[in-house]
């Protein structure tokens, strides 16, 4: 028993590693190929580092490594260490990455229309590739799409891998730390600046602007690369028909779920109300049937990001 535990350990290991790998590997591609080219800078280091690298021809990947380290380093000072080795390795994969494929690559974009040129064509809007001297039709739209998908992907499976994302967001941390302010407003604070910071940049309010749809859409894909396609919802029941509301949900749905003794605040009457976690496809089915069984009953439904527990995603071994 012990010994098949420490293979299923030592596999669940080695996949991590895999994802760390591989995020950090497509995390260049989506910021070389797709975010620099087009000037945008959807927040964090290397976003700081596509402005500047802009501004100030030198490699992504050195800007990006000269914040990283030092960030790193004063974070583990005021914050303590809280940076595993799987972050620290994050941030090296993701330098070399980006160090390779900048040199090998250049900033040419993968999405266009039309051919790259040595001037801009009159009448059209083009954009002048970082320091290569090359003008091409941009397809902002696309782009965005497409570098979204990419950078959710890539993140999501570093946070997969147990890896967190460092760099700006130790600024957010450390910031929390005297502030008090909540960290998603601090991380949404210091992003903004750095998206905002192409408008100062290059004078084009479609940057910040495409930027923030990057991060919008990168959010989203984060949350199903970490969390999976399926969708929880928790419902909080209040009837007098509480027999036949549990029968359903054990005899029908197969489901388990929480008998909760609460009292009524108009009448002080005591009342029973369930607490249960669904699937979407079986929270439509008790929905539907509670109008049979108890048509007087109060139901509460929300969104649930994350279950643990048995039926559910297996609770952290760690």
């Amino acid at each position: 028993m012990t010994n098949c535990v420490s293979k299923s350990k030592f596999k669940e290991e080695v996949f991590s590693y895999v994802f760390l790998i591989l995020g950090s590997a497509l995390f260049a591609v989506g910021d070389v190929m797709f975010v620099n080219p087009y000037l945008m800078a959807p927040g964090g280091t290397y976003g700081i580092s596509n402005v500047l690298n802009t501004v100030w021809p030198w490699k992504i990947s050195l800007y990006a490594i000269c914040m990283d380290v030092p960030l790193l380093l004063i974070g583990t000072w005021i914050l303590g260490p809280k940076f595993g080795f799987k972050t620290i390795l994050s941030t090296a994969l993701i330098f070399g990455a980006t160090f390779v494929l900048e040199t090998l690559w250049g900033y040419n974009p993968v999405i266009f229309d039309g051919k790259i040129v040595d001037a801009p064509i009159e009448g059209i809007s083009m954009v002048q590739i970082p320091h290569d001297g090359g003008w091409f039709i941009p397809d902002y739209f696309l782009n965005t799409v497409v570098a979204g998908l990419i950078y959710g992907v890539a993140i999501g499976m570093i946070f997969r891998s147990g890896a967190t994302s460092g760099g700006s967001d130790i600024i957010s941390m450390i910031l929390h730390k005297y502030t008090k302010i909540s960290l998603g407003t601090l991380v949404m604070i210091v992003d903004g600046i750095i998206t905002l910071s192409t408008l100062v940049a290059f004078g084009d309010i479609r940057l910040p602007i495409y930027s923030v749809i990057i991060i919008f859409i990168e959010g989203k894909v984060i949350d199903l690369v970490v969390d999976g396609m399926k969708s929880y919802k928790t419902m909080f029941i209040v009837t007098e028909e509480l027999e036949a509301v549990r029968d359903y949900i054990l005899n029908d749905l197969k489901r388990g779920g929480t008998c909760l003794t609460g009292t009524g605040l108009y009448q002080g009457n005591e009342r029973k109300m369930i607490y249960v976690t669904l699937d979407r496809a079986d929270m439509v089915k008790l929905k539907s049937n509670l109008h049979r069984i108890d048509p007087k009953a109060f139901v509460n439904i929300m969104d649930s990001s994350e279950i643990l527990g048995f039926g559910f995603k297996a609770l952290p071994k760690e």
